[in-house]
């Protein structure tokens, strides 16, 4: 069986530093170590890639995107990449590209699964969905949040690289650590709030798509309201600087909220929550807010910590227990990262969505 996945955005310095982007590209390496696979992203020029895994890596040149959004990227070739495949695993239901592969693979008579990661849009009322054979999730919450067919839903979960993010019983273990995208669903702004005094927090990512005030200004907020603490805002770090990061945190942060400082409900907020399962494949102790599918990866007092999310005073007070409480600390991260090696690594992701492929495919 020939696969073939489909990611709008590319992972990496010339696409996007983000969990919606690198579980594409993760999920297909460990999918090529068991049977053919090609990953097709879009960028400003066409070239193609074979990695070690196996896995190639497509790139089709995009001459326009749909409103200028990064996630609706056209190309002209997209139709005959496709032509290879006997089964499309798409990323994003309501992309671009995924449309295209829907009315591709419904005429070629292709199999069309996919995972979708939060992005808002129309389903040309309710044909879209009608046409994939497959949800395969990232996890429950992600089910009943995007409001899929029952019927139709696999939850695959995601996975981590626990080789690359690792623990170094040599490295200091210091501070507080923020990784994700900078925008007001994230919660940093909380986070920046809860900051007990003479604690240093590290802030890594990039900013935000919000094109309207005053999301838009919400970087230039947060460094206001950080101008008094110890904070550092390093921008996007690669794999090593990154591993090296959460290697050296006393904990992780993930304060995502239900309504951000602006008083906007969010509609889609942590579908699973791939910085925790690096955090914890790092040894590292989560304390996350109970929001989304983070429950479902995180154990409560076994691997990590959940609050509420947005409640400031709850995350400051945890945060002062686990940065006083070094044994603490260090037990949920060893837990954590056992928790992770059993269940989400990406050959574990894998296996999953191929048993998925299977039910739809017959053995091979």
């Amino acid at each position: 069986m020939r696969i073939t996945h489909l990611a709008p955005t590319a992972f990496g310095a010339e696409g996007i530093l983000g969990g919606g982007e690198r579980y594409p590209l993760e999920l297909a390496r460990a999918v090529a170590r068991e049977l053919p696979c090609e990953l097709v992203t879009f960028g400003t020029r066409s070239r193609v890639v074979i990695e070690p895994s196996g896995l190639r890596v497509r790139t089709l040149r995009a001459f326009a995107r749909v409103g200028g959004h990064p996630a609706h990227p056209l190309a002209a070739a997209l139709p005959g990449a496709l032509g290879a495949a006997e089964l499309v695993h798409a990323h994003q239901l309501k992309a671009a590209p995924t449309r295209v592969a829907a009315l591709v693979a419904a005429v070629r008579r292709q199999t069309l699964v996919v995972t979708d990661h939060g992005l808002q849009g129309g389903d040309w009322h309710g044909v879209l969905p009608r046409l994939v054979a497959r949800f395969l999730t990232v996890s429950e919450h992600s089910a009943e949040v995007l409001d899929l067919p029952r019927n139709r839903v696999r939850v695959v979960y995601g996975g981590v690289d626990v080789d690359r993010f690792r623990p170094d019983p040599q490295e200091d273990r210091e501070g507080v650590l923020f990784v994700g995208r900078i925008t007001p669903h994230k919660g940093l702004d909380r986070l920046i709030e809860a900051l007990p005094a003479g604690v240093r927090l590290t802030v890594v990512g990039t900013g935000g798509h919000d094109p309207r005030l005053p999301e838009r200004d919400y970087p230039r907020f947060l460094r206001r309201l950080a101008q008094d603490k110890e904070v550092r805002f390093l921008g996007p770090l690669g794999d090593a600087e990154l591993a090296r990061c959460y290697r050296q945190a006393a904990v992780v942060v993930i304060p995502s909220v239900h309504r951000t400082c602006y008083d906007r409900p969010v509609v889609v907020s942590e579908l699973l929550g791939l910085v925790a399962l690096e955090a914890m494949a790092s040894a590292t102790p989560v304390l996350a807010s109970r929001i989304g599918g983070l429950p479902e990866i995180v154990i409560d007092g076994t691997t990590g910590v959940l609050v509420a999310p947005g409640d400031v005073a709850a995350l400051a007070e945890s945060l002062r227990d686990l940065l006083s409480a070094p044994r603490l600390a260090r037990s949920l991260g060893e837990a954590g990262r056992q928790h992770v090696r059993e269940r989400f690594t990406w050959s574990a992701c894998a296996a999953r969505c191929l048993a998925a492929y299977a039910d739809l495919s017959g053995a091979w």
